[in-house]
């Protein structure tokens, strides 16, 4: 990781991380991650020093992990401590959450599911990327009506998708920690090709260590604060630094 990018023009940005041009490849862009956290469409906003850092480690480590399993998806390599290079593509406007146990908005929304309660196989539900909206959920129908997808891409993106929480949820299990949910984004290349995109990283899923929930180690830590102080965010960056530590352990 001695390469120092130089960047193209600035395509995106988002509360937590760029995306440049790659100067001479269309094909390829940069991801540099920010230091910052936020929580409630970004209600919530804190800089944690050094979390772009734990980002794209536990990003490349992720993403190397999934390569490895044969998943199709965008990541090339890390470049530098925030930096990571990625295939170009156009993201769609979609989230898609995988459930293995039932907690936090699923529960709201959901009254008479009882916390813990195991999916198996794995729940999929997807949500539209709008802040303004607060990402409401959205159906097969609706995102084929809206052009966002295809039937068949749909089917391949679930298919996909079962495919990364499954590798990673035993990858997990192999550290004790289990994987309860994961949430992940698709992109399309110019040539139509989907894969895996944007960043997996602590704010991506939850992760109870032993199967305790008051041990969670992600971001809903975070959200969580009633209050935010310089305690509560030290304690916050230190479990991103242990799960950033933890991705480097992981193993098929």
């Amino acid at each position: 990781m001695n390469e120092k990018p130089e960047f193209g023009p600035l395509l995106a940005e988002g509360k937590t991380k760029k995306i440049y041009a790659h100067p001479e490849e269309s094909s390829l862009v940069y991801i540099v991650n920010k230091d910052a956290i936020t929580a409630g469409d970004g209600a919530r906003r804190n800089e944690l020093a050094g979390k772009s850092r734990w980002s794209t480690q536990t990003t490349a480590n992720v993403f190397h992990l999934l390569n490895e399993a044969g998943i199709a998806t965008h990541f090339v390599r890390q470049v530098d401590e925030v930096t990571l290079l990625v295939r170009h593509c156009s993201m769609l406007p979609i989230e898609h959450v995988q459930r293995r146990l039932a907690t936090g908005s699923f529960l709201k929304r959901h009254p008479e599911v009882s916390e813990g309660t195991r999916f198996d196989p794995v729940l999929i539900e997807t949500f539209l990327k709008d802040d303004v909206r607060h990402d409401p959920q959205i159906w097969p129908q609706d995102i084929v009506q809206s052009g966002i997808a295809t039937e068949a891409e749909i089917e391949q993106m679930a298919n996909m998708g079962r495919q990364v929480f499954e590798v990673l949820e035993q990858a997990w299990a192999g550290v004790d920690v289990v994987l309860v949910d994961l949430k992940i984004e698709f992109g399309r290349t110019a040539e139509g090709t989907l894969l895996v995109a944007d960043v997996i990283d602590n704010d991506s899923w939850r992760l109870w260590p032993g199967g305790d929930k008051n041990r969670m180690l992600d971001k809903q830590v975070y959200r969580n604060l009633r209050e935010v102080t310089a305690d509560s965010l030290q304690d916050i960056a230190d479990r991103y630094a242990l799960v950033a530590d933890l991705t480097g352990r992981l193993k098929l």
